[in-house]
């Protein structure tokens, strides 16, 4: 059976009970709100997941989300170049809560935990180290100013490749861990 690359909420929804949601952002992101049932697999632990990946691809459709759609598609041609095939959620978790779907929040509570989508921790990052970068040049010489540069090949090389270094070191630190992430 041919497995649809992509799904808006429109056609997820009735499909819910029968998909294996898979949430590939961090641990602390996947904490402040979910889909009804959603295993965490964060983005770069997905190829070492694969082995229980694997079975629940063959026991029905796996749908990955994540905050917006980027790293739910980026998942799913991981997944398909290991022999999984999957969906990705058009919109992610933001299209899923603006559609007026439940989400459900780590620790069965009802209100979400305050942690930014990775994207905006990458924007804030990058801004900071620009910064810093031109203030250490002015007050302490020039050469500081390369830390500027970098951190704009950085961000040219990501926009051009579609990863983020950035992005993984972000999300090993500890206010990304936190809330545990369940393992399929």
């Amino acid at each position: 059976m041919s497995v649809p690359t992509s799904l808006d909420v429109e056609q997820a929804r009735p499909r819910l009970r029968e998909l294996t949601v898979v949430d590939v952002r961090t641990p602390g992101e996947f904490a402040s709100g979910h889909l009804p049932d959603a295993l965490n697999v964060p983005l770069d632990r997905l190829v070492r997941s694969l082995p229980e990946l694997r079975p629940a691809g063959d026991r029905g459709a796996l749908l990955i989300v994540c905050a917006s759609g980027a790293r739910s598609d980026s998942a799913v041609r991981t997944l398909a170049s290991h022999g999984i095939a999957a969906s990705s959620l058009v919109g992610g978790t933001e299209a899923w809560a603006a559609g007026g779907n439940a989400l459900e929040y780590s620790g069965g509570g009802t209100r979400p935990r305050a942690v930014w989508a990775m994207e905006r921790q990458v924007r804030f990052a990058a801004g900071a180290l620009v910064l810093l970068g031109l203030l250490l040049g002015l007050l302490l010489g020039p050469a500081f100013s390369l830390l500027s540069a970098a951190i704009g090949g950085g961000l040219v090389f990501s926009a051009l490749t579609g990863t983020c270094g950035m992005a993984v070191v972000l999300g090993r630190l500890p206010f990304n861990r936190r809330g545990g992430e369940v393992r399929p």
